[in-house]
């Protein structure tokens, strides 16, 4: 989100929103999920990381809209 991503170094709203969403859903999933090197991450704590990374690696709108629908499903 902060431009310094590849391959075209966009930042903000230069980045479609599909794409913005589907880098917020992808992380999550990744986060949550198993992975043979690690355990998933709770729910919370990816949530967490998801607010922490809002503003630099993430659209903060999405984060915002993201972690309201999450949480709703608690």
């Amino acid at each position: 989100y902060d431009g310094k991503g590849y391959p075209e170094g966009l930042k903000g709203k230069e980045i479609p929103l599909s794409a913005s969403i589907i880098s917020v859903a992808d992380s999550f999933d990744a986060m949550t999920t198993d992975r043979p090197y690690r355990k998933a991450l709770t729910r919370e704590e990816a949530l967490l990381e998801l607010k922490r990374c809002s503003g630099t690696q993430f659209d903060p709108d999405v984060v915002k809209v993201a972690c309201k629908a999450l949480l709703q499903q608690i």
